[in-house]
């Protein structure tokens, strides 16, 4: 049967199912043939925080979305296309999102009376009118899986469990994916059980030839690759594209680089991948707790390494007093704090950008620190290098701010070539440095950078005193002095403020240069902001917009650009924490949009706000 083959120009997937029904696995996978088939693709897990949520109900429903195209896209998407629904659970949980018209692939073999009964429906919503408007696809995944796999030496339980891998097959069939990685990756990932290498892919095998054969598909689709700029590829999470730029920064610093942590979701990847990684000199430290995992990097800092701990909001909070104690001693560290969903354990799975007020003032006494957020999960390949940066050069903690959203979302990302990333090594201190030649200065300052001296413990003539006490200006003395006091406080942040003359001016995207709508943005906002400006203009709208990876301190003509514009609107995943620091600073009218569901902004949501506040110009 020869079946008609649809072009399409993008594509919106959500692969949902109960939490052990591997759909983050699912969706990798297809993600991965997606990234290979060359599509531009951006992706969106959502799970739940329990590690088994009663199986079949709407508190352990897990999804993976992927938004792929033939053309540069910014979001996972709004809505998907494609709902791939394994159990009752899945569906009633995810219909909401569904517009009028997708495709409902649903898992009939799950849809039975004692499952339906979990999630309130009275009878099987595929066998009344209740799904009218969708397109369903009725598959019995669960029975053909086992069907398909009855030749193998596997139990009823084990075969049903290879049934994300025959959803998997079929998809791949439907949307012409790559087959051969997928195959491999089996392979590799059960070669020690080789019999069950060989059930997944013949699972996979028979969802391709099912959707080749059966009548309930009679079309296929086909999303051409994306005219990307040349160079080499590779589909990359966000915290895979951190812990990537870390060991670059290690080697651009030339200093082993050591990470204290304590695993907590949703960082815990970054602690994974740079595990990895020991040919590169990296050294991986899973303390007991937050306190110890940040009091280790600092202490490697103080050895002369390049110090990293990794955590998420309430590992931030323990950690504060440790991050004063590199404020105070002026040494390079680098906290990364993937945002999640608070307060407390909150949503350990949900995203947020709720830290930044934290990030800022959560810690005693006056202890400024730079603040980083990425904007993509490729983005943070260039800010971890960013961090350190800034962390070796000014002698000073980072804070870095990703997000659960950014952590877990993948994209392409064109992998730079190691000669255009920056030098950031730095020389340590080797011998006297006061006027008499003869006396060692641990505060005495580099005049542009206000930064002072990296000295190594043990390096004869180098003898100073560290700790949390202030010390005194040049010597490092225990101080008491009021007035040393004052000029070691005002020193500290001078040498803050004055890296925002080493950070790029922030840029302004105005094509015309005559809105009167400035749309800002900060961190993982930048995707949904972006796929929103681009609607108000395809429409006919005029609005600009700029966005901040550098939070702390602010680009220098950060003011001059606010008070630009008319308007300007500042969307967050918090209550409005930069629009509080914005308006009290440049004294602008910043008008706050927030919402705080643990996910991130759809775009058809913020090009809808945009609309109303050019409106009421």
């Amino acid at each position: 049967m020869t079946k008609q083959v649809q072009q399409l120009e993008r594509v919106i997937i959500r692969f949902a199912g109960d939490s052990g029904d591997g759909m983050q696995l699912t969706g990798d996978r297809f993600t991965a043939g997606t990234a290979e088939f060359g599509n531009d693709l951006s992706t969106l897990p959502n799970f739940p925080a329990e590690i088994r949520a009663p199986a079949g109900t709407l508190p352990g429903v897990s999804s993976f979305q992927l938004h792929f195209a033939d053309h540069d896209i910014l979001t996972p998407g709004d809505a998907p296309n494609v709902l791939v629904a394994m159990n009752p659970a899945a569906l009633k949980a995810n219909l909401s999102d569904l517009p009028r018209g997708a495709d409902i692939i649903a898992n009939t073999d799950e849809f039975t009376k004692r499952n339906l009964q979990k999630v309130g429906y009275a009878a099987s919503p595929l066998e009344d009118d209740s799904l009218a408007a969708w397109r369903v696809h009725s598959v019995p995944l669960t029975s053909l899986t086992v069907k398909a796999l009855e030749g193998f030496s596997l139990s009823k339980k084990d075969a049903e469990r290879s049934k994300n891998m025959f959803a998997l097959g079929l998809l791949s069939w439907l949307y012409h994916r790559p087959t051969e990685a997928t195959i491999q990756f089996l392979e590799t990932k059960f070669a020690k059980k080789p019999d069950i290498a060989k059930a997944n892919i013949a699972a996979f095998q028979a969802g391709w030839n099912y959707g080749e054969t059966t009548e309930s598909f009679s079309v296929s689709y086909e999303v051409k690759p994306a005219k990307l700029a040349p160079g080499v590829y590779r589909n990359i999470s966000g915290n895979q594209a951190l812990a990537y730029g870390l060991i670059a920064a290690s080697v651009q610093s030339k200093l082993p680089l050591f990470l204290g942590s304590y695993p907590i979701t949703p960082a815990s990847d970054i602690l994974h991948e740079l595990s990895k990684h020991k040919r590169f000199g990296i050294r991986t430290f899973q303390a007991e707790d937050e306190i110890a995992g940040v009091g280790a990097a600092l202490g490697a800092s103080f050895g002369g390494a390049l110090g990293i701990t990794t955590t998420s909001g309430p590992g931030v909070a323990l950690k504060a007093e440790t991050v004063g104690l590199a404020v105070t001693t002026e040494l390079p560290l680098i906290v990364v704090d993937v945002q999640r969903a608070g307060p407390s354990t909150g949503m350990p799975t949900k995203t947020e950008q709720t830290d930044l007020l934290m990030a800022m003032y959560g810690r005693n006494g006056e202890s400024p620190l730079p603040i980083i957020a990425p904007s993509t999960p490729s983005d943070c390949f260039d800010a971890a290098v960013e961090a350190a940066r800034i962390a070796v050069k000014y002698r000073t903690p980072v804070m870095l701010l990703s997000d659960g959203y950014l952590a877990n979302g993948s994209e392409p990302w064109k992998v730079p070539d190691a000669a255009d990333l920056p030098d950031i090594s730095t020389e340590f201190a080797s011998g006297p440095n006061a006027e008499d030649g003869t006396t060692f200065l641990p505060f005495k300052r580099d005049p542009e950078t206000l930064a002072r001296p990296w000295a190594i413990p043990g390096t004869a003539g180098l003898e100073h005193r560290i700790g949390g006490i202030e010390k005194a200006e040049g010597t490092g003395n225990i101080s008491y002095d009021p007035d040393n006091h004052d000029r070691m406080v005002r020193i500290r942040q001078a040498k803050i403020d004055g890296i925002a003359h080493d950070i790029p001016a922030l840029e302004v995207d105005d094509p015309d240069g005559d809105a009167r709508v400035l749309v800002l943005g900060w961190g993982s906002t930048y995707g949904p902001i972006a796929a929103a400006v681009r609607r108000i203009r395809k429409a006919g709208g005029k609005v600009a917009q700029a966005h901040l990876r550098h939070v702390n301190p602010l680009p220098a003509n950060t003011g001059e650009v606010l008070r630009g514009y008319d308007r300007v609107l500042l969307p967050e995943i918090n209550l409005g924490q930069l629009a509080l620091l914005l308006r009290a600073r440049f004294l602008v009218d910043i008008i706050s949009y927030n919402r705080v569901r643990g996910l991130p902004f759809k775009a058809e949501e913020l090009a809808g706000v945009i609309q109303d506040v050019i409106d009421s110009e």
